[in-house]
């Protein structure tokens, strides 16, 4: 019943690609274990877990590890986005594309040009 409640936390997982993912239910708690890639996946899943059970569910248990605390995320460039674009995504504010644009430095030399299927690598704040 609660793994029901909860299936969209699942599915994310899986399409986060979480590793060493772990699911039971005990006594009408779901248990869910797993790492994630990086902080912002880690925030994606708890988003989406708090929008279904609220900011502090009882029926749910979650210990999502991250792999790589060094970065908040990496970035693959789409066609069409731009730094302040991506800053806004991650950051909230299209201001903060200079963080992003220095921790890329060693591949970025302009930051109003960014190619498609660059990675760039978003600074943990």
């Amino acid at each position: 019943m609660v793994k029901a409640k909860y299936q969209n936390v699942l599915d994310l997982g899986q399409e986060l690609n979480i590793q060493n993912g772990d699911v039971s239910e005990e006594n009408g708690i779901l248990k869910v274990r797993g790492t994630a890639k990086t902080q912002y996946e880690k925030n994606l899943l708890w988003d989406r877990i708090k929008a279904i059970g609220g900011d502090n569910p009882s029926d749910i248990e979650a210990d999502i590890r991250v792999a790589d605390e060094s970065v908040y995320h990496r970035h693959t460039v789409k066609s069409g986005e731009t730094l302040g674009k991506i800053a806004k995504q991650y950051y909230g504010d299209a201001m903060k594309y200079k963080r992003i644009f220095s921790a890329n430095s060693d591949i970025l030399k302009n930051p109003d040009l960014i190619h498609p299927k660059q990675e760039l690598i978003i600074p943990n704040l």
